[in-house]
């Protein structure tokens, strides 16, 4: 029996982070990953010359935020980041930036300017509450929006509503639309990190731009990275109002999502030791405390992490409290859709950098990432992704038929240009920050086993969300003693 310091289930994102960061504090671990592949949702890989990565992405909270306290405390290499860009509206007639304070909101003439009035006291309205601690998670956006709107109002609203949470403004809340668009800040400062896990033991990290480092000009990305470096003067909730920017903060790794997640595999440290294909089969509980897995062989450790889906645990581990199953139940997942097309040429209805939102009857999120970084595509061409989120009440046909209708509805001249398609249908991230939708707490039941990754925290999305929770997980670990 071979025996470990933590045990960590899962090597998505998440798990890779939490045995970076505890192997930081002197533990030896052991990764488990059940697929042949690592990096769960942050990984790339080549289809017919082109890099896709797992999904479309953006990496939020990249000035002050928590991948950013993982990175500079954790990581011996960094990736770089280019400019994200803006985010985009496009309809049959028009392409335009998408408003994220109520001075744009003024000129975004996408809408009609009656419905542009009444949403603009609706945001003002949720924003003062919110900053008065008025907790608007269990109020839907619906419920908080003006009647009497026009039709295309609606169906801005809830595309908004679905690329923020995955579901219709019917089952988002307002804060959720508060935080996603960043009216609502909760970074993390390196104070507020230190007090988290006492100041870590200074160590030597390498002062690396990245492993793969880009042969492409170093221009796109020296305004984001010198603010990631800047200390920013923090706004009062009226400037916030009036200037916020969503964008501000925001980057695309070059490289793609591979080059992030080969950052975080070169600064493990040797006492980590990862294995593939490799499914755990149990958990072990001993007198109420955990005591080991079961994979390929019996593994025993004093501290096992899981970072899967959480709804799995009642298969894992027997006995566990009837209650904490029943809440394990409530936790709700989304299915997505993206479909990845590379162009033979550059067209220009796609040159740009950021992200696109097309919201007529099947709304859509896109982004050209061949322009942040060219090698991601062949030479002369691009590559563009698209996701949707799936009714699951439907066929996987039927939903691909629909999206591929509705990116040429969208780009007509799109589809005589295509020389790669590729689909991929994924859930972006576990829990589903919805209405009535539960969250797995870091601590289980039982003594020494916790959950950390997306089915634990609600703020904000993707990377950035299961660096909040593995922030979370120091924390917990440091208050139970099991840090050091």
């Amino acid at each position: 029996m071979k025996k470990y310091d933590v045990v960590v289930i899962g090597a998505g994102i998440s798990g890779l982070l939490a045995a970076l960061t505890l192997s930081k504090h002197g533990k030896k671990v052991l990764v488990l990953e059940k697929r042949q592949h690592i990096g769960g949702n942050c990984n790339s890989y080549m289809v017919d010359g082109y890099q896709v990565d797992t999904g479309v992405h953006a990496i939020t909270h990249l000035v002050e935020g928590p991948f950013k306290m993982l990175m500079d405390n954790y990581f011996d290499y960094q990736p770089i980041f280019e400019d994200y860009g803006y985010y985009y509206i496009r309809t049959e007639r028009t392409f335009v930036k998408v408003p994220s304070n109520l001075k744009d909101f003024v000129t975004f003439d996408v809408l009609p300017r009656k419905d542009r009035v009444l949403l603009s006291q609706t945001l003002t309205k949720a924003f003062t509450l919110s900053s008065f601690g008025i907790d608007l998670s269990n109020q839907s956006v619906y419920e908080f929006m003006p009647k009497n709107l026009s039709e295309d109002t609606y169906d801005f609203v809830d595309a908004m509503c679905r690329s923020l949470s995955g579901k219709p403004m019917k089952e988002t809340s307002a804060q959720r639309v508060l935080y996603g668009s960043s009216f609502v800040r909760d970074s993390v400062t390196q104070e507020q990190f230190d007090a988290i896990i006492r100041k870590l033991e200074p160590n030597k990290h390498q002062s690396a731009e990245s492993i793969l480092a880009s042969i492409i000009p170093y221009h796109l990305h020296a305004s984001l990275q010198s603010r990631m470096t800047k200390i920013k003067k923090p706004f009062t909730s009226l400037e916030r109002l009036a200037t916020n920017d969503v964008n501000g903060s925001q980057g695309y790794p070059r490289k793609g999502l591979k080059a992030l997640l080969n950052a975080v595999l070169y600064s493990l440290p040797e006492s980590v030791e990862i294995k593939t294909e490799c499914e755990v089969k149990s958990i072990f509980v001993q007198d109420g405390k955990v005591s080991g897995i079961e994979a390929d062989e019996i593994y025993s450790s004093d501290i096992v992490i899981y970072t899967g889906f959480a709804t799995e645990l009642p298969r894992l581990i027997k006995d566990l409290p009837p209650e904490y199953i029943a809440d394990l139940k409530n936790i709700v997942h989304n299915k997505s859709l993206t479909i990845w097309l590379g162009m033979e040429k550059e067209i220009p209805e796609f040159k740009y950098t950021g992200s696109e939102i097309w919201f007529k009857e099947l709304a859509y999120w896109a982004s050209p990432i061949s322009n942040y970084d060219p090698s991601l595509a062949p030479k002369d061409k691009q590559l563009i992704g698209f996701t949707f989120i799936i009714d699951e009440n439907n066929t996987e046909e039927h939903e691909l038929k629909k999206a591929y209708d509705t990116i040429f509805r969208a780009v007509p001249k799109a589809e005589k240009y295509v020389d790669m398609q590729h689909e991929q249908i994924t859930i972006p991230e576990k829990a589903t920050v919805s209405i009535g939708g539960k969250f797995a707490d870091i601590r289980t039941p039982i003594k020494n086993f916790y959950v950390a990754g997306t089915d634990t925290d609600k703020r904000s999305m993707g990377i950035t969300r299961a660096s909040y929770s593995i922030i979370e997980l120091l924390k917990v670990l440091n208050e139970d003693g099991k840090l050091y």
